[in-house]
């Protein structure tokens, strides 16, 4: 798996999507569901969970890793109101230093296991790849609410 390229392709391909004007943000892939602006928030807020996971089991792999509540956050975080630049700038950052850590670590620790609160045991190299599953997943909604 080329995993630093996903990871590159992935934020290249999300980072155009914060440029889009209010009424491409404002549209939905599903009746219901969150809105462009939203997954938007969402992947910057995701990005910082996951890379805290990845600092937290490369400074001590075994240790048990919290799931966080993405529509709690959405709310208390205030997604309505944040400003998307500020998403934006957590976004790059988060994942800058998410591909750092791989192009340091996927191969040489990637089997340093961690146990999710809510999925169980799983690898170093899981999150990694969760990151990159993750973003596409996203992605996704937003291509699809784009051609609606």
């Amino acid at each position: 798996m080329d995993i630093i390229g996903d990871l590159e392709r992935t934020k290249v391909d999300t980072l155009k999507y914060y440029e889009l004007n209010e009424e491409a943000l404002a549209k939905r892939y599903a009746p219901g569901k969150w809105d462009v602006r939203y997954i938007l928030h969402h992947l910057a807020a995701a990005e910082m969970v996951l890379l805290d996971r990845i600092c937290r089991v490369l400074g001590r792999p075994g240790r048990v890793v919290w799931a966080f509540d993405q529509d709690t956050w959405a709310s208390e975080l205030d997604y309505a109101q944040r400003p998307l630049v500020l998403s934006q700038a957590l976004y790059t950052a988060t994942r800058d230093g998410v591909i750092y850590y791989a192009s340091r670590f996927y191969e040489s620790r990637g089997t340093s296991e961690f146990v999710h609160s809510e999925t169980g045991l799983r690898t170093l190299a899981d999150e990694f790849e969760k990151v990159a599953m993750h973003n596409r997943h996203h992605l996704d909604q937003i291509e699809r609410a784009l051609a609606s």
